[in-house]
């Protein structure tokens, strides 16, 4: 037989490396290649072996000679193969039919096989039921299969078939199977490209991506378009976008570019956002509409003006302009601009408008402003106006001066007054040689303030004789006082006038003049002075030596005494309790009559009271003074009964106490588990420091357990049937500690007994649940525990209704869930107990999931002969209530190889000729009810299978073949 080695390959694969103890020839690894696909199917099928160069023609023959009974009446075969498969590369399959003279459309429907490196052993590949099949890494040296099903008529007729070769490694270089563009092509959308990429056997990467727009003119790419997604702008419209994408993979491998090209873009619907008015809504101002035109070129889009109505309409009051200037009509009014889109074509979008808010008034203006008054200095000028939309009452006014009667702004002025509301103003000496200027800003009744207008007097000012327009002197008439002259000057620059002070008897008398007071403007009275008048005069001299009228001015009273005065107050004495103090003091004001003395405590936050009764110049200071500040007030009075003015020493402290002490010491709240006791100190003896508090547990025995605590003690379950007993030592602030005092409370009684919280965690079967509890009230006893078991999760869980709907399981704290539990839920109810017998309320838990079976699993797996050519494999099932678990029978050979027989699916299987000089064994699968898999067991393997005679069709004598097969 020729090229017997070569069959030989086709039928055990490429792993056979001796043929009778000898090493293949090389030759024939290279003569299999150049047989079909399906060589090996049609040899084993009863093909007769021949040449490659006839094989391809003879194989076909004569699978079309098996194919031609099952076909479709007047159908037959054409072509029916697959290309060769490589890695994450599209495959596609061949099949064609010649139809003789059938009617009818015939319909052809796929499914791909995965096989071993043989065309054999093939599975189904789900979901792989079309034209093409992109192999996967893991198919790499595995051949492929795919049926075609001819359907005719709505009639299915049995499948032909194509084989592969085994699919090879993919070449690394990715490549772009297809290449769409997704979106409408209207102005603003967002269009996105999508490849379909075949990797190759690459790892997948970021492919280049680029936009390019086309024109009449040529191609122009797009900056900044370089995404898988691109948003159209009005550059687009009537062009037609190129998308070219470059597939590279992880490893840096670029793939062929390729590109696709869009239809041309359309505009967008004529639309505006964005619509708003700027410009300040006063009136007379003129303001302008604006809005985000979108929609291809805008055409000549309408504008429109409205002002609002009084029953809420809008009055159209200008057309075809974006500005509107705001006359009275529309004060306290809203306007509304509308923005009506509209492109070249004409296509009118929706309109969008805005609306001010109301108008305002004008602000105030001022009108026929004039100064009147003589430009003199110390002249009154005042001017006059007329104002719109304010008053000239509230209006204001500042005065300045100017080198020119023409000046450009403010900073040519010199300002000699603030702006006020008077409209009169008196020419100061200053403006002498210089042109007043009068700046008027018009202000309304609500406060609005208008432009300012300037007006100017013609002539520039003149100066005046010496004179003084006021004279006067101010101070108090009364012994050791100040007095002192003041006058007002005009008439030029003034000189070095003249002052003098005199004494007076009678008011009429020429007075005697001060000498030492002499060419001063300041006095201080005498004692001798007391019972007489004081005068001053004052002759105005100009710098020029002109001398004007003198001008004098006498006091109306005569001089009285100096008031009554303390000089001098001090405090003397330490700041000890029952020490003495001490108010000295020197007094001043005529003589002395009953000085008042007050006595005050000022505490350290400041604030302060009168000591009652202490009214001497002496106080002693007291137990209730501690801790406080001293000082006294001292107000001097007179012998007539004047009194001066009050005088008060800095106080003097604190006040030093006596040991610290604790007057008191009490226990306040809930002698009760879970209460809380508060301790209350009253506390003595200067400043208080950081006093030490202990708590302490009394038991009955006399023991005792020290508690940490502050001013408050929680009390917990250790402190039932016990007393709390709290120690206070008085600590001042400098450290010195007084003596302890304590007080103990009643004894401490349990709470009521309570259940907080009960949780009940996932259940599983077989496993047990250990509920999670919190107890409060005393010390817990034997609780009563109930198990229940219902179908639903209820959402009431009163005893009554959980008992009328669930059956009872258990009544124990713990609990082991079984079989017939799985899918139901559990409810506990526990009856919280105290030690001493006394029940709580019932506590009630519900699972928040019903119980889950346990994991499918199978034990015992073991098969057995029960006859010469019948094995049956069993096992014991676990895990819930069993589904359809799945049974297979493995053939294993002598070096260890396993492998699944093919329609071995039951717990029994009969010996086949394949199965000699092998073992058998029973795989079992555990499948639960509710689809969930366990793991597959295996039997201990069978003994080996001996062969019985071996017969054939035809003798062709005895032939003994040993085969040597290497396995990855």
């Amino acid at each position: 037989m020729p090229h017997l080695e070569a069959a030989l390959i086709l039928l055990v694969g490429p792993t056979l490396k001796k043929f009778n103890d000898r090493d293949l020839n090389p030759t024939e690894a290279e003569v299999v290649k150049q047989y079909p696909a399906h060589t090996a199917i049609c040899i084993r099928d009863g093909w007769e072996f021949c040449s490659p160069e006839l094989a391809a023609d003879s194989t076909f023959s004569f699978l079309l000679e098996q194919w031609k009974n099952k076909l479709p009446q007047d159908y037959i075969v054409k072509t029916a193969y697959v290309d060769h498969p490589f890695e994450e590369d599209p495959c596609h399959c061949h099949f064609s039919f010649t139809n003789l003279s059938s009617e009818g459309k015939l319909v052809l429907k796929y499914q791909w096989f995965l096989g071993g490196k043989t065309p054999t052993g093939f599975v189904p590949i789900p979901e792989e039921l079309s034209e093409v099949y992109w192999p996967k890494s893991e198919d790499v040296g595995r051949c492929l299969k795919v049926e075609c099903t001819p359907v005719l008529n709505d009639a299915e007729f049995p499948p032909v078939f194509a084989v592969s070769l085994p699919v090879c490694l993919g070449t690394g270089y990715p490549k772009v199977i297809n290449l769409t563009v997704n979106g409408e092509l209207v102005e603003g959308n967002v269009l996105k490209g999508v490849p379909q990429i075949a990797w190759c056997g690459g790892t997948p990467g970021k492919g280049v991506a680029s936009w390019l727009r086309r024109t009449w003119n040529g191609n122009a790419v797009i900056d900044g378009a370089e995404g898988m997604e691109y948003q159209l702008t009005i550059d687009d419209i009537d062009s037609s976008l190129v998308f070219m994408y470059t597939p590279v993979t992880e490893e840096g491998v670029k793939g062929d570019p390729q590109c696709t090209m869009t239809d041309f873009v359309k505009a967008g619907t004529p639309s505006v956002s964005n619509v708003y008015v700027v410009g300040d809504i006063v009136e007379d101002n003129t303001i302008k509409g604006n809005g985000k035109y979108f929609g291809g070129k805008e055409g000549l889009s309408k504008f429109q003006w409205f002002r609002e109505k009084e029953n809420g309409g809008f009055l159209l009051v200008l057309s075809n302009s974006t500005q509107y200037t705001l006359i009275k009509e529309d004060v306290g009014w809203c306007l509304k601009f509308v923005y009506t889109p509209i492109n070249l074509e004409g296509q009118e979008g929706e309109a969008a408008f805005a609306i001010t808010e109301a108008v305002r008034k004008a602000p105030p203006k001022v009108f026929d402003l004039k100064i009147t008054g003589e430009a003199r200095e110390g002249s009154k000028v005042s001017v006059t106006a007329t104002v719109t939309g304010g008053t000239v009452a509230s209006s204001r006014v500042q005065w300045f001066k100017a080198s020119s009667s023409e000046f450009v702004n403010d900073h040519e002025l010199e300002a000699l007054c603030t702006s006020k509301v008077s409209k009169t103003f008196r020419i100061p000496l200053g403006a002498v040689g210089c042109y007043i200027v009068a700046k008027f800003t018009p202000v309304g009744p609500d406060g609005e303030i208008g432009a300012p207008a300037y007006a100017i007097l013609d002539d520039v000012v003149e100066t005046l004789p010496p004179s003084l327009n006021f004279l006067t002197v101010t101070g108090e008439f009364s012994e050791d006082q100040m007095l002192t002259a003041s006058y007002g000057y005009i008439g030029g620059y003034e000189g070095n006038s003249l002052y003098s002070w005199y004494l007076h008897e009678t008011e009429d008398d020429e007075g005697s003049p001060l000498s030492e007071a002499s060419g001063l403007l300041q006095y201080r009275i005498k004692k001798e002075d007391v019972g007489k008048f004081v005068s001053f005069k004052c002759i105005p001299i100009r710098n020029d030596g002109i001398v004007g009228e003198p001008g004098v001015f006498m006091g109306n009273d005569r001089v009285t005494p100096g008031n009554p005065t303390v000089l001098s107050l001090e405090l003397n004495g330490e700041a000890i309790e029952g020490t003495t103090m001490v108010a000295n003091r020197r007094y001043w004001g005529g003589e002395e009559g009953d000085t008042v003395f007050r006595w005050v405590l000022t505490s350290s936050d400041g604030t302060w009271n009168e000591i009652e009764g202490a009214t001497s110049s002496s106080y002693s200071l007291k137990c209730d003074d501690i801790g406080f500040y001293v000082s006294v007030s001292c107000e001097p009075v007179r012998i007539d009964g004047v009194h001066g003015s009050l005088v008060t020493t800095e106080a003097i402290g604190p006040i030093i106490p006596g040991p610290p002490a604790c007057r008191s010491l009490e226990l306040a709240g809930s002698m009760l588990e879970g209460g809380r006791l508060t301790s209350h100190a009253e506390y003595t003896g200067g400043v208080k420091g950081n006093c030490i508090q202990q708590w302490f547990r009394s038991h009955d025995d006399g023991s005792k357990d020290e508690l940490i605590a502050d001013e408050c003690l929680d009390l917990v379950l250790a402190d039932v049937d016990c007393r709390i007993e709290v120690i206070f030592t008085p600590v001042r602030e400098d450290g010195v500690q007084g003596s302890p005092k304590s007080v103990s409370s009643d004894t401490i009684l349990p709470g009521e007994p309570k259940g907080v919280s009960l949780v009940i965690p996932e259940c599983f079967e077989d496993n047990e649940i250990s509920p999670i509890k919190a107890y409060f009230g005393g010390k817990e006893g034997t609780g009563k525990y109930t198990w229940f078991r219902t179908t639903e999760k209820l959402d009431n869980l009163e005893p009554e209704l959980v008992a009328s709907c669930s059956e009872v399981v258990g009544e124990t704290l713990l609990y082991k869930p079984s079989l017939v539990d799985v899918g139901f839920y559990l409810i506990l109810c526990w009856v919280p107990t105290r030690c001493d017998g006394k029940t709580g309320d019932p506590l009630m838990a519900i699972t928040d999931n019903p119980v889950m079976a346990a994991f499918p699993s199978v034990l015992d797996v073991n098969l057995k002969k029960t006859s010469s050519d019948l094995y049956s494999g069993v096992g014991i099932y676990y895990g819930g209530y069993e589904g359809s678990s799945l049974h297979k029978w493995y053939r294993e050979s002598s070096d260890g190889t396993r492998i699944c027989i093919d329609g071995a699916a039951s717990s029994t299987y009969e010996v086949a000729d394949a199965d000699y000089s092998c073992h058998l064994l029973f795989g079992y699968t555990p499948v639960r009810s509710d689809g969930v898999i366990g793991e597959e067991k295996f039997s201990e393997p069978s003994d080996i299978i001996f062969p019985g005679k071996l017969y054939v069709s035809e003798p062709i004598g005895y032939i003994t073949f040993k085969f040597s097969i290497l396995c990855n």
